[in-house]
């Protein structure tokens, strides 16, 4: 799944491990989620959206809707 996730958290200025924190998980679930190697579970989504403020759907875009705008 897409993510904005990378370009939120620089807007921010916040790095990897800090975000992690805030979430409470690891910095390289952080770097999965990022790089797309890793779906978050619906909980963590919910607080990564609460987090920047933002639908999740702002932050996650699914590849299968993508296509068809």
């Amino acid at each position: 799944m897409k993510n904005r996730l990378r370009e939120l958290r620089g807007e921010r200025g916040w790095s990897q491990q800090a975000l992690a924190e805030a979430l409470e998980v690891s910095r390289q679930s952080v770097n999965a989620i990022e790089t797309g190697r890793y779906d978050p579970s619906l909980p963590l989504a919910f607080r990564i959206a609460d987090l920047f403020e933002l639908a999740i759907e702002d932050i996650f875009v699914n590849p299968a809707l993508e296509t068809e705008q």
